[in-house]
């Protein structure tokens, strides 16, 4: 049985070896002091969807995320693992989105691809 997978993505800003300059003055992250990677959660999902993938012939996986246009290489970074296709939602209105925000959008990018994949 042939599945349709999106596996939701994040790019997070790699804690392994922070620096000094790792956070501002106001307590929050200095993104621009961190490099960026793939969320390793989001890794072990795509993993699963790969290996569903594998059992099931015609699966595809679409990998979405949201974030500046950076967060485009972890969609890359899906392809060369073996996603079929990524969606990147990006636009300075979605800068400081909360929970909330980004959970409504993400939900309805999920709907989007329902109707088209």
């Amino acid at each position: 049985m042939a599945l349709k997978i999106v596996v939701l993505a994040k790019q997070v800003p790699d804690t392994r070896n922070v620096g000094k300059d790792a956070m501002k003055e106001d307590g929050t992250v200095n993104r621009a002091a961190l490099p960026a990677i793939f969320n390793p959660e989001d890794l072990n999902a795509l993993e699963q969807a790969l290996q569903l993938k594998e059992k099931n012939p015609g699966t595809t996986i679409t990998l979405l995320t949201m974030g500046p246009p950076r967060a485009a290489d972890i969609i890359r970074e899906g392809l060369y693992r073996g996603a079929d296709g990524g969606v990147l939602l990006t636009d300075r209105a979605f800068a400081g989105a909360d929970t909330l925000a980004t959970s409504y959008a993400l939900s309805c990018a999920v709907k989007k691809l329902a109707t088209q994949i």
